[in-house]
């Protein structure tokens, strides 16, 4: 029950971050909740264990984590696309 309640809250947090950064990550659903996950993992060590907490996945950290990866994944695709 654990796994599934990260996957929805890194999916939501995925999905948050596409909204906010205007870019929307490859696959879709499951995208998302890579880049939620991934985030959520950046996010952690970068930025610690702080504000609100759901599934086990701290909010606010993971948000920003999920953010500046999907930044960086767009940036280097499209330099892959360009070359």
């Amino acid at each position: 029950m654990g796994l599934i309640i990260t996957c929805i809250v890194g999916g939501l947090i995925g999905a948050l971050a596409g909204m906010i950064t205007g870019k929307d990550f490859p696959l879709g659903i499951v995208g998302n909740i890579i880049a939620g996950l991934i985030g959520s993992w950046v996010g952690s060590a970068l930025f610690g264990h702080w504000g609100p907490e759901w599934g086990g996945i701290f909010i606010l950290p993971a948000l920003l984590g999920a953010i500046v990866f999907i930044l960086i994944v767009t940036f280097f695709s499209r330099m892959l696309r360009k070359a």
